[in-house]
């Protein structure tokens, strides 16, 4: 199966258009760490009520992607706008799960208090968090399982209790759009699980999650659309499409020897 990149709206030079109608389009974009790319010239648009993850080795650029939609990292060319509109002028519509890793999580705050950190952007400036913003919080935490811990110090929480917590405050948010970078890794089977309901509970309510993935093997369980990523989009379509042998190889090269599992349950599928 050839590989697949959404060009139903291209004009004659077989770029993408990008309607404002989508939650996320992205045009030419790169950036640059010490003037070496990082991602280079991306073209992608993201369907809406879509979860689809965003998968590639080491190094491919993923994390830097969802930063650069976020005005995270600075850009050296391109364009990225959600739903026809710049980032800083719709920032409210996105909600975003960072990788734990670069969390200070011994900051002195409460679960309950980084929750309730995703209502500000509704409560405008100098307006302090009420009960009504608290309550919310509550609700998010226990969407995530882990309302019992809301006075519990971030520091004192486990790791898969640090990754709820961050969920739920996402969740307070109630963003359209949110990005998640690796919220399955080192988890345990009990977050996992807690995740992926969420994921299948923000989907049925028509929200946009696009998340940084590594585990192949559960791409297909997890996701309806993929976005294969090696430093350029190598393919982006709905999963059954995109996810083949010829694509996996086309963003992993010669480490494919290490995918031999998944190559397996491709051909199980397609048999």
């Amino acid at each position: 199966m050839k590989s697949f990149v959404d060009n139903r709206h291209a004009p004659a030079d077989g770029r993408p258009e990008h309607p404002d109608n989508l939650p996320l389009a992205i045009h030419d974009l790169t950036v640059a760490y010490h003037r070496k790319p990082v991602i280079w010239d991306i073209e992608l648009n993201i369907p809406e009520g879509k979860l689809v993850g965003v998968v590639g080795p080491n190094g491919a650029g993923k994390s830097t992607l969802l930063k650069a939609c976020q005005d995270l990292v600075p850009k050296t060319s391109g364009e990225v706008h959600i739903y026809g509109a710049p980032y800083k002028s719709c920032r409210s519509l996105v909600g975003y799960v960072p990788q734990r890793e670069s969390v200070d999580w011994d900051f002195p705050v409460s679960a309950l208090d980084v929750v309730a950190m995703g209502t500000y952007g509704r409560l405008g400036w100098f307006r302090r968090v009420g009960k009504a913003q608290k309550r919310v919080a509550m609700d998010a935490l226990e969407r995530v399982g882990i309302e019992h811990l809301a006075n519990r110090q971030i520091s004192q929480l486990s790791g898969g209790q640090q990754q709820r917590v961050f969920l739920a405050r996402a969740l307070a948010q109630d963003a359209r759009l949110y990005f998640m970078d690796e919220p399955f890794a080192a988890v345990d089977a009990a977050t996992e699980q807690a995740i992926v309901t969420l994921l299948k509970e923000l989907n049925r309510g028509g929200k946009t999650c696009l998340i940084v993935h590594h585990d192949l093997s559960s791409v297909t369980r997890y996701f309806d659309w993929l976005v294969l990523l090696n430093m350029r989009v190598v393919a982006s379509g709905p999963t059954e499409e995109v996810f083949t042998r010829e694509n996996l190889q086309k963003t992993y090269g010669g480490k494919l020897s290490l995918l031999d599992d998944v190559v397996d349950r491709l051909r199980h599928v397609s048999s």
